[in-house]
């Protein structure tokens, strides 16, 4: 089991009323498997990525990720456990604008202390993958929106994480670009990476074997 959440809920306060972002969510993914999480604008698919992510907290409820108890664990000992082993597709990118897509590329991996060498060569063959060399030294203002967004996926994966988490990855691109996004996903999933992707897309949720759909913070 890489993880497991139970009784997740997550509330915001206004005007002394609990507004639930999150109800009562229980989910168990195993490793390897790739879940499409669908439901409408509002419905929490955000914040449940980000819980999953660690990126947000929540308010009650017991959370596991690959055995280490989420819910009682230091800020410092969680931000180590995603970063080592989590990678996020944004739909808006998050790319650093003051930085070359090379050494956006490398950012994670400064992050993982990964020595300069070996650095150099992992950003180097991604560039390779991605068709991205003759792009590395361009900055991501000169991109277009789908060069943007297959630097995001590269720069995701390229340390190796044992989970992506993508938030409507296809969300910018044309339907080709999302295609090849899609497609490349799969190619990871089917190579062991445990994938959860958020989307809107009927198409884009059938490459999950399974798919979780949210109402108004719940589970359905």
């Amino acid at each position: 089991m890489l993880l497991q959440l139970n009784n997740i809920f997550k509330w915001v306060n206004s005007g002394g009323q609990r507004v639930f972002l999150l109800k009562d969510i229980n989910l168990t993914v195993e490793e390897g498997e790739f879940i499409s999480v669908m439901g409408p604008s509002g419905s929490g698919k955000s914040t449940l990525l980000n819980v999953i992510g660690m990126l947000d907290n929540f308010d009650e409820g017991k959370y596991c990720f690959m055995d280490e108890p989420v819910h009682t664990l230091k800020e410092k000992h969680r931000a180590n456990l995603y970063k080592q082993y989590i990678g996020f597709v944004f739909q808006s990118y998050h790319l650093l604008d003051d930085l070359t897509v090379q050494e956006n590329l490398e950012m994670p991996l400064l992050y993982k202390k990964v020595r300069n060498s070996e650095r150099k060569s992992l950003v180097a063959d991604t560039l390779d993958r991605f068709n991205l060399v003759g792009k590395k030294d361009l900055f991501p203002t000169q991109l277009s929106g789908g060069q943007q967004q297959l630097v995001g996926v590269a720069r995701a994966l390229i340390s190796s994480p044992k989970l992506i988490l993508a938030d409507e990855p296809t969300g910018n691109l044309n339907s080709k670009q999302g295609e090849e996004i899609m497609e490349l996903f799969k190619q990871l999933n089917e190579d062991g990476v445990t994938i959860i992707q958020v989307t809107h897309s009927e198409k884009n949720a059938t490459f999950g074997s399974r798919i979780i759909n949210l109402l108004d913070g719940r589970k359905l």
